[in-house]
């Protein structure tokens, strides 16, 4: 599904901050595929999220999704089969706007009739039992002002959206670490039902290694711009975080402190 092949970025090319942010990464992932990525701090896993959605352009490389080459297609166009959510839970949705609405527009995403047409009664009945499957209680909600709702209610709904048409990828960028860790474990495991189900091919960034092993079926490690690491199977069933640290010497206090 998806095929990332020698992809490369600075930034502040030629300065003194020159900075390379991806050294010729190359990887890819079946349809289905839940892959988590972890790595330190400038490791360069925002950047390849960025990379592959379109927020951020290539120094050079190829990303084939679906067997399209969309390395050199706009971020607006992508997002019509690309679903992300960010670590902000004030990203991704219209806080003066309800819920209805807010699924509204992500379900209207990329059609010719747009907002009005996807508010029909036959929808709203669709998005109130999406909704009623987060096991939030939001579906009694449905007309509440997004912007009402806690960080992790937003986050499930921003979740929500970024799959009610189900996605060709679904990029996941720390997506829990603005919450507290009752919530986030809430909003992972609204993740995994939501991935299973659909059997979307989903890359998750966390900075929480054990969080990296208990999700998906692979895991991927990155330092330097570089992929390090790449885990599945019973390799990865016996990986433990120990294991992570001394055997690959990632010396990285917040993703220590995260284990």
């Amino acid at each position: 599904m998806l095929r990332v092949e020698a992809i490369s970025k600075t930034f502040s090319k030629g300065s003194p901050n020159e900075r390379l942010a991806l050294d010729n990464i190359s990887f890819f992932l079946e349809e289905g595929e839940f892959v988590t990525v972890i790595g330190g701090n400038g490791a360069g896993k925002s950047t390849l999220l960025n990379c592959i959605s379109g927020m951020q352009s290539l120094d050079k490389g190829q990303i084939i999704l679906d067997m399209q080459d969309i390395s050199f297609v706009p971020e607006y166009k992508r997002s019509d089969f690309i679903g992300r959510v960010f670590q902000d839970p004030l990203r991704g949705t219209a806080y003066n706007m309800s819920i209805s609405e807010n699924l509204s527009i992500a379900f209207a995403k990329g059609k010719r009739r747009g907002f009005s047409s996807a508010m029909k009664k036959s929808n709203i009945n669709l998005f109130k039992e999406r909704v009623s499957c987060l096991g939030l209680g939001l579906e009694n909600r449905m007309n509440q002002k997004v912007g009402l709702l806690s960080g992790g209610q937003r986050q499930a709904v921003t979740l929500l959206m970024a799959t009610i048409i189900k996605p060709k990828l679904l990029l996941l960028d720390e997506h829990t670490a603005a919450l507290d860790p009752a919530t986030a474990k809430k909003v992972l495991q609204i993740t995994r039902q939501i991935v299973e189900q659909e059997k979307l091919c989903t890359i998750m960034v966390t900075h929480n290694m054990q969080d990296a092993l208990d999700y998906g079926k692979r895991t991927i490690m990155m330092n330097e711009g570089r992929i390090i690491l790449d885990i599945k199977g019973k390799e990865r069933e016996q990986m433990t975080i120990e294991k992570l640290i001394e055997n690959f010497n990632v010396n990285n206090d917040r993703m220590i402190l995260n284990k």
